[in-house]
């Protein structure tokens, strides 16, 4: 269908891509890869015919029509959503625009010969506007609108009043229902939820046209591609199969280049060795200029630079309570809209929490109450014992200084580290040698993101808080991201749409839909596999249970009686231990403020004038040092105890998710 022919492009010394040959058939599933900046965008412009190739040149089959979703909004429409959508073809937009003008003459009254003609072109118009698919256009735009997350009341919206991220599902629902023989899409993934991203895989694995993609997000990309083209330091290649495949594929590629330089370095160093130990001999003057003219003509195998697991060593947070944050009662609305009536949530130490469900649910409402970055009407958030909590959104960009450079940040909020520990954390982010001295205001927004998580991570917290820490990152930086949240050792509760990162880090998920939460303790796989199991066992039990004459509310009912029942147990369980661990929490910090007051007497010379005073002073502060070693441990005991009885609860209370009533 399409014939791309040794292109390339360069913008002044910055070279692109060179020679660049590929094809693309009418069914092809092609991903487009590469870093930030490497030229996906240009190569999508080059074949759209917006920009010139330096060189080369691309062939398509007569009336091949192409679909091109770009990363910036176009200019709005003043039109409402359902009507720019199904009016997006412009056969179907002319053909109802000149129905609309025979029908105003029509209605107008003429001569019965006028009429006649115009009843007769009229017909005609209908017949052709039928043909185009004009009467199905409403229905299909309406099945794509709600794929992609729009609501039946978002229909006759005006598309000035939605966000920059659903002017862009506009945009997609708009080309997509253009249908065009090859889409070329451009991070389309960046704005969709995760429900709506598994629908978009559906439809483009069902397209009837050709795909070219390019996407950050790796189940993505999985789903949807069939091939492969990387866009790598110097080398543009194909690769048959799925994403995962690409990566075994590359990294052997790497492997064996690795060896090739290894050994090549080996007898580069043998010939210097040479060189130098006769370089002043006169005799094997030829041999050494032979040798020399021999490694400069030497083509050295060059190793691109691939992502490598990074092992972070972190600071390592305060150990904190058992119970990190609860939420009670909480009801949060802004304005009318009521998000929350009644939000009832606690999370723990050792949880890692991935927050779910659909654009507009209330995620990024919850994580913020949790941070306490906004107020909430009513109820109450309490913090446990030792919790220091920080917040990561997008707006951490924003509150980097411009003026500073990379090491300055890390400095800024981690002045007792040594310079050589901060290059090797900044190393870890991909910044390396003199990039730690570059300035914020020249960084890029995925570099400011790199820099933010950087800066973040560096800092001693044990309660960490992230919205969409993948927004801006490449593929390379989320797998920098994955490294360093694995080796955080705090707790973590994030929102993000990069279900390969949830997969890899959560180990509960909590899924919220219409102010409701399902907190399912297990990692994502778990999860969805649970979700599935649901939907299969309701529909095979339901069927049996009518011809026993059992209801589906009755089966509800009574997994609901089991769920209470194993709820009341765990909370008659955990109660005590729980009011003992606040009791010690409560009194702790007294304890440790007398210690204080008591070493604060030590360091005055006044006061060692009264020697029973002194002598008092001492026992005292022994004293207190004995009992806040006794409590701490008591703490620590009470504390593994609780947790124990927690793991205990929620494999029961996976167990009847699971299975259901018996």
């Amino acid at each position: 269908m399409i014939s791309v022919s040794s292109i390339s492009k360069a913008y002044g010394n910055r070279i692109l891509f060179s020679a660049v040959t590929f094809s693309v058939g009418v069914r092809d599933r092609i991903a487009v890869i590469g870093p930030n900046g490497s030229g996906k965008t240009t190569l999508f412009e080059i074949m759209t015919g917006r920009v010139t190739p330096d060189s080369g040149s691309m062939t398509m089959r007569k009336g091949t029509t192409i679909g091109y979703l770009e990363q910036d909004v176009k200019a709005l429409s003043e039109r409402r959503l359902l009507e720019n959508v199904a009016m997006a073809s412009t056969r179907v937009n002319r053909l109802s625009h000149q129905i609309e003008v025979l029908q105003a003459a029509l209605a107008e009254g003429t001569s019965e010969e006028n009429s006649a003609e115009l009843l007769h072109g009229l017909g005609e118009l209908q017949h052709e506007f039928e043909a185009a698919g004009g009467y199905n256009a409403e229905h299909e735009a309406k099945v794509v609108l709600s794929g992609l997350g729009f609501k039946e009341s978002d229909f006759n919206r005006p598309l000035a009043e939605f966000s920059g991220g659903w002017q862009m599902r506009a945009a997609l629902a708009e080309l997509l229902f253009l249908s065009p023989d090859l889409l070329l899409l451009d991070e389309p993934t960046n704005h969709l939820d995760i429900e709506s991203c598994i629908w978009f895989e559906n439809y483009l694995t069902a397209y009837h046209g050709a795909v070219l993609v390019t996407s950050h997000d790796r189940a993505f990309l999985n789903r949807v591609a069939s091939r492969i083209l990387a866009i790598e330091p110097n080398e543009v290649t194909f690769y048959p199969g799925r994403y995962d495949a690409y990566v075994e594929a590359r990294q052997k590629e790497l492997d064996v280049k690795a060896a090739t330089a290894k050994r090549q370095e080996q007898k580069v160093k043998k010939e210097l060795r040479f060189i130098d130990q006769f370089r002043a001999d006169k005799r094997r003057a030829a041999q050494v200029q032979s040798r020399l003219k021999r490694l400069q003509k030497m083509e050295r195998e060059e190793i691109p630079r691939a992502t490598r697991k990074i092992h972070f060593s972190f600071p390592e947070p305060v150990r904190s309570g058992e119970a990190v944050i609860t939420l009670e009662h909480v009801f949060k609305a802004y304005g009318f809209n009521v998000v929350y009536r009644d939000l009832n949530l606690s999370l723990y130490r050792g949880d890692r929490v991935a927050l779910i469900g659909p654009n507009g649910a209330g995620k990024t409402t919850l994580l913020r109450i949790m941070a306490g970055a906004i107020p909430f009407d009513k109820g109450e958030r309490k913090l446990g014992y030792n919790v220091t909590a920080t917040y990561y959104a997008q707006h951490q960009l924003e509150l980097l200084d411009p003026e500073n450079t990379l090491l300055d940040e890390l400095q800024s909020v981690a002045p007792d580290e040594p310079e050589q520990r901060l290059r090797t954390i900044l190393g870890g982010f991909l910044f390396s040698g003199d990039d730690v001295y570059k300035k914020v205001s020249v960084l890029s927004g995925g570099e400011k993101s790199r820099l933010a998580l950087a800066k973040m991570l560096t800092q001693s917290t044990n309660f960490l808080l992230m919205d969409e820490p993948t927004n801006h990152l490449d593929i390379p930086s989320r797998e920098i991201l994955t490294d360093a949240l694995q080796a955080y050792r705090g707790m973590l509760c994030f929102i993000t749409h990069d279900r390969t990162l949830i997969h890899q880090i959560a180990n509960k998920i909590i899924e919220i839909r219409d102010g409701n939460l399902l907190v399912f303790p297990g990692d994502y796989d778990s999860f969805l596999n649970w979700k599935e199991s649901q939907t299969k066992r309701e529909d095979e039990d339901f069927k049996d249970l009518r011809t026993k004459g059992i209801s589906a509310r009755d089966v509800r009912r009574r997994q609901k009686q089991i769920e209470g029942e194993l709820r009341n147990k765990y909370y008659q369980d955990s109660a005590p231990i729980k009011k003992r661990i606040a009791e010690i929490e409560a009194e702790l910090p007294q304890l440790e403020a007398q210690v204080r007051e008591c070493e604060s007497l030590f360091s005055d010379p006044e006061h060692y004038s009264d020697s029973a005073e002194v002598i008092e002073n001492v026992a005292k502060h022994r004293r207190l040092k004995e009992i806040i070693g006794s409590l701490t441990e008591e703490w620590a005991r009470l504390s593994t105890e609780a947790e124990k009885i927690k793991q205990e609860f929620e494999a029961a209370s996976r167990n009847n998710m699971r299975q259901g009533p018996v």
